[in-house]
Parts: C-alpha cells; structure tokens; sequence
C-alpha cells in the first residue's frame, strides 16, 4: 500500500534570506541574490567574473564559533537550514532508529579541500589540521545534521551535480515508502564560490559576465542570457508520513507524490538538446504519483539561463506536455537567487511547496524579451495558482547527465 508523505518543516539560509520566509518573501518581492563580490582573492587571481548570488547572512552570525571552525561552509549551511526546518517541523518527537536524513551536494568542501593544500604547500604537513577530511568530504553535511538530530535510521548523501538535491528529495520519499523511517530530513547545501571554482566555470563559458550589473545577470529564457549566477546556501524540508503527522497534529505544507531520476549518457557538461531523458523523468515523476500529466499546473524550471540549457529543458517540457504545456505556469527562481548547484533542487523544492501552500507562483526577474524559441507561459510577476487540488514538478538537472524530478501537491 502506497503511503502519503507530506512536507511538515523548512529551513533554508540563501543569497536572498537568512531563513525560508526571508527567502521567500524576497523570491516574491522580485529581489535579486546576486551582489559584487569584495573579496581580495577576486582581483588577486584577475577572475573574469566579479559576482556572485553569497549567502544574505553569514555562517558566522548564526553558529557557534566552535562549530564555525569545525565545519566547511557546505556543512555550515546544512546545520543552519537543517535545525530551522526541523524546529519549523515542531521538532518532532520521534525514536531515533526511526529518523534519517537525505542530504546532497554537488562539490562538497571545497574550501577546505583548497585551504589545507595551500596550507601543506606554503607551510608543510605538520600543519595541515587533523579534521581536514572530515571537513571536505562530501557527507560532511548530512554527517553533521544527522549528528545534530540524533538520526539513526540512516544519513545518507547524494552527488549528482546540480540535480543532487532533488534527487535526495525523491529518495526520501522512497526510503519513507519503504519503511526505513518515520521522519527525514531532506535537502542539500553548496559553498563554492572560491576562486577555483569561478576560474572554472568561467573558462566554460558556464558564467554570466555581466560583471557591472549583477542583479540583473540571472536572466532565464531572456535572448540576451549568457550564462548562470554561482550561488550558495542550502535548503531543508521535513518529511514525514501522513500518519505521522497527523498524528502529532502537525502542519502539512505540500504532499510529496514521489519522482524520478533518469540519466541522458550523453555528455558530461552538455544536455542532451533533444531533452530525452529529462523527458522521461518528468513524465515518470507524474505517472508514478498516480495522477495525469493534465493535471500540472505549475512548473518550477531548472532554467540556469545558458543559453543551451534554457532550450534543452523547453525541448523536454514540450516533449512531455504537448500542446498542455500552454496551459502550465512556469517560474524560474534561479534568476534570483543564483544557481546553488547541488543545492538548487532543494530550494526549489521548497519554493514549490511555499507555491502550493501559498497558492502564489513566485516571479521571473530579469525576463525583458523571451526568446521566441521558448514557447512557455512563464510568470514574471506573482500569479496565483486555482483552488483545489493542484499538481507542481520541481526539475533539476545536472554534470553527467542527471535528471531528477520530484512531483509535489496542494493539501
């Protein structure tokens, strides 16, 4: 027997907020994540691209100094967003063994990777600091929230570049459907905005130069889009079964109807342009749930805003939706908040559940001219979503060929 899982918690600390509702209402209020970045190694290493979509709120204004020193970034967002979501959930009173967390990235700790080999190069090993590893390694997060919350029916971590999280979101709700737990905690967190990494995808051709006007960078389905906004944060949502939640009476954002994750084999970098496999995922996300394809109403978009993979997934979305697809309100939040990477799926997962809960498709900043090749009705002001029961994917996509989508819907 299919169990319903619903969303009871989230937290979230982003370019645009210091927790979800900050966020959200920003998201709302059209406000832009991106801002010109004034650290010194920007000029010191002569960088292409100047900005970036940085954390609203330090780390450091939040956690305790001893917890600053002992996590990367990445985990220092998961803690943040992860405690929020859980206190927001009420802090559910459940047995260990049945509490997991599902928690992604799409780098890890890079800072601290690239810190401790400068450290080892300029001063020797005997200087290198002991909880290095601890501190890069990709589970970091999930290891320091599950830690956090006492989770023993199992921490787990996903690394699916950029559809990380949303892939981490859809195994939750499998491991719920299976039986392994009762409460979990679900979502992703990136730091990644250091040098290496902007050297990098600027040398890809990935990032927007708009390095003078960077608010206005981000820019999805716009004809003038050259590229995404390195972001960083994380989000976090509660999962639970209905029968959980209902019995301890607690408040039901969304219900979680499930997902899908497919793979294109095409490219490391490159979406397939056909949309194929994203394709098949968003069509699989809704089957599996049991509703109809008809039934979509809204659509929160990958939409990095580079110019070939705006395309690629309008391709996949007309490939599933046929002439329905005129009939789907899309958003595309990455213009405000930046492209978080492994935890973009995270915070566009709860951007679709605040949708659902709310009855409000958040803004396309950015968006002057559409390009007339994207045949989409994207909401660039607030819109409002019908009454009664109504059905949102959230799409991530990313290095690799990853595809993950996760299906949500109104309570």
């Amino acid at each position: 027997m299919t169990k319903r899982i619903v969303v009871t918690g989230i937290g979230a600390t982003t370019p645009l907020g210091g927790t979800a509702q900050e966020t959200w209402q920003n998201l709302l209020a059209g406000a832009s994540g991106a801002r010109t970045l004034e650290y010194e190694w920007v000029a010191r290493h002569q960088l292409p691209v100047t900005f970036a979509a940085s954390a609203a709120v330090p780390s450091a204004d939040v956690l305790e100094r001893v917890e600053t020193k002992r996590l990367d970034p990445s985990s220092q967002f998961a803690l943040i967003a992860g405690r929020a979501a859980w206190q927001d959930a009420g802090a559910p009173e459940v047995e260990p063994e049945r509490l997991a967390v599902d928690w992604a990235t799409g780098i890890g700790g890079v800072w601290t990777l690239l810190d401790a080999y400068d450290t080892l190069r300029e001063r020797g090993p005997r200087r290198v600091l002991p909880m290095t590893v601890p501190m890069l390694m990709p589970n970091g997060p999930a290891a320091a929230i599950g830690m956090d919350l006492g989770a023993r029916a199992g921490i787990r971590t996903v690394v699916s570049a950029c559809a990380s999280s949303t892939e981490s979101i859809v195994n939750a709700y499998e491991h719920l459907q299976l039986g392994y737990a009762d409460v979990i905690l679900a979502g992703g967190s990136e730091a990644a905005i250091n040098p290496l990494p902007v050297a990098s995808f600027a040398a890809m051709q990935a990032l927007s130069r708009r390095n003078d006007e960077p608010a206005t960078a981000s820019r999805p389905y716009d004809v003038s889009r050259d590229g995404f906004v390195l972001g960083e944060g994380a989000a976090a949502l509660v999962l639970e079964t209905y029968e959980h939640a209902v019995a301890r009476g607690a408040r039901i954002y969304a219900e979680v109807l499930g997902g899908a994750v497919t793979s294109d084999a095409y490219h490391i970098t490159a979406p397939d342009p056909e949309g194929s496999a994203a394709a098949r995922a968003m069509r699989q996300a809704v089957e599996r749930s049991g509703r109809d394809l008809g039934d979509v109403r809204h659509v929160n978009a990958h939409a990095t805003s580079t110019p070939v993979g705006d395309i690629a997934e309008y391709n996949a979305l007309r490939r599933v939706f046929g002439e329905g697809l005129d009939d789907i309100v899309v958003t595309a939040t990455k213009a405000s908040t930046g492209h978080l990477l492994g935890g973009a799926g995270a915070i566009e997962a709860m951007f679709t559940v605040l949708a659902l809960a709310e009855r409000t498709v958040p803004p396309t900043i950015n968006l002057t001219e559409q390009d007339p090749e994207i045949q989409l009705d994207v909401a660039t002001t607030t819109r409002p979503l019908p009454e009664g029961d109504v059905l949102a994917i959230s799409n991530s996509f990313g290095f690799g060929g990853h595809n993950a989508v996760a299906a949500f819907a109104s309570v």
